[in-house]
């Protein structure tokens, strides 16, 4: 914790910053020591630490021990959330969850269409991953569908005979809209591709392929919080397009040696 900006405007003497450098170098303790005691230790009077409480906006010495104490808390948290979403970006922790040959899989499957399209679906934030990798393969010269949450039912229920892959994104792996579609793609013996959270979900249960993605704010329905979901997703999404662009090289290269 920045004291200095704990004391900002206190106008705290020199004891008193001395006191309250203790108090937080010994939060763990320093109720249990009690004012007498901790005046003792810094050779000065109980007084002092109640004039110290009162200039740091609190009720009294024990008021000021429980605030410090939350906020020394609220600090260590912030701390860890920079952290994880830190290493939130490293390729390990991707492939931490996912063994490589499933990207390989992946591309043949979207190699493999004879003709027909991939379908990609998802919803909110999860929309941008969806229709970057929609983009990206469209681009590649797959022929792709995108659609989400706002479009007809009809679009996916109307495109069932021509879809060879149905490919989904979805951070929490419960949203209805997603889980019904892929059922129902499974239900059809169309192959299905899943980018979720890393835990067991409703629409990983139908997926033929199974990416997971650590998501470090399960409970974060609104994306308020740093969470490394969405870009470790779209990484995910270049990892599919690169092992389908290496894939597109191997077979010219088998067709050209013919």
């Amino acid at each position: 914790m920045d004291i200095k900006k704990l004391i900002q405007d206190k106008k705290l003497t020199d004891t008193e910053l001395q006191v309250l450098t203790y108090v937080l170098d010994n939060l763990d303790v320093a109720l249990t020591q009690g004012v007498r005691h901790i005046a003792r230790q810094n050779y000065t009077s109980t007084s002092t630490i109640m004039r110290l409480s009162h200039k740091m906006g609190y009720a009294g010495f024990v008021d000021m021990c429980y605030k410090l104490r939350t906020l020394t808390q609220e600090h260590t948290e912030q701390i860890s959330e920079a952290q994880n979403f830190l290493d939130g970006f490293d390729l390990d922790s991707l492939l931490e969850y996912n063994a490589y040959d499933k990207l390989k899989e992946c591309a043949r499957y979207i190699a493999n269409q004879d003709g027909k399209f991939i379908f990609v679906y998802a919803t909110g934030f999860s929309g941008l991953v969806g229709n970057y990798l929609a983009n990206k393969l469209t681009n590649m010269g797959r022929l792709c569908l995108f659609a989400s949450g706002g479009d007809s039912i009809g679009m996916f229920e109307n495109s069932l005979d021509s879809m060879g892959l149905f490919l989904c994104v979805s951070k929490s792996g419960e949203t209805a809209l997603v889980r019904d579609k892929i059922r129902t793609a499974k239900e059809n013996e169309i192959p299905t591709v899943a980018i979720t959270g890393e835990c067991p979900n409703s629409v990983s249960r139908y997926a033929d392929i199974w990416f997971r993605i650590e998501d470090h704010c399960k409970l974060d329905d609104q994306n308020t919080r740093p969470n490394t979901f969405f870009p470790q997703a779209l990484m995910l999404a270049e990892l599919i397009a690169y092992e389908y662009h290496r894939l597109c090289i191997s077979q010219n290269e088998n067709q050209a040696s013919l």
